[in-house]
């Protein structure tokens, strides 16, 4: 299982945000560059970063930061938040981004998922935010009537090549991620699933793998508050 460190971005600073409200957040850092190369250098395999205030807008905001990121790291790294047309996915694999997450566009136009993900293989991933098993769009803003397994299977033969579930209520939260439904997402499709939400400690990065069934996890807050340490949790989780 592969351990995705992220990196939120509103207006220029690294944050975290506490069940996605933009106004409960913390900032650690006003280097997103920097941060990601502390990440690269304790041995990360991937990036995870979000464009936050970019979810909302529904285009890019924080280009600069990712560019930025981009140009001081040699891991590969995803990005999702505000990239809602082919232009823009486009862009950003030009400029280096190994993988775009798509998410707001994957319940309002689902045949663009498709043909970026057609147009890019292996680089387009869809996520899926929820409360309750529902997905919620724009920044975790709207709430619909969608439920998570049947968005997720609506993309099975699409060529995507990963989702990323978030449970919203256990984001920032430091409670733990959602295990069993994360699970249950993972055993009912093939695309193989990334865990995002309440990551707190290496417990729960150990409950993840050990499903057996659960591609990847991101943490945040848990290493930024230094509950979890980046190199010893790659080197355990590699155990």
């Amino acid at each position: 299982m592969i351990l995705y460190p992220a990196i939120d971005l509103k207006d220029g600073q690294c944050v975290r945000l506490l069940r996605g409200e933009m106004s409960a957040a913390t900032v650690f850092g006003d280097d997103p560059a920097a941060q990601a190369l502390a990440f690269e250098v304790a041995g990360c395999e991937w990036l995870h970063l979000v464009d936050l205030n970019g979810a909302f807008a529904g285009q890019p905001v924080n280009a600069a930061a990712v560019e930025a990121i981009l140009k001081a790291v040699g891991v590969p790294a995803q990005l999702g938040g505000g990239i809602r047309d082919m232009a823009t996915i486009e862009m950003w694999l030009s400029k280096g981004l190994a993988r775009v997450i798509l998410g707001t566009v994957a319940v309002e136009n689902p045949d663009l998922v498709r043909r970026a993900a057609k147009a890019f293989p292996g680089q387009v991933a869809v996520g899926i935010d929820a409360r309750q098993g529902f997905v919620a769009t724009k920044g975790w803003a709207s709430e619909t009537t969608v439920q998570v397994t049947d968005l997720a299977r609506s993309f099975e033969d699409a060529g995507v090549a990963a989702i990323i579930y978030t449970d919203i209520d256990r984001d920032g939260a430091m409670q733990g991620p959602n295990i069993a439904a994360t699970e249950a997402l993972a055993r009912a499709v093939t695309i193989p699933v990334i865990a995002s939400g309440g990551v707190s400690q290496m417990a729960d990065l150990m409950a993840l793998r050990d499903t057996g069934v659960i591609a990847g996890a991101i943490s945040g807050r848990a290493l930024y508050d230094g509950a979890i340490d980046l190199k010893q949790a790659i080197k355990d989780l590699r155990n």
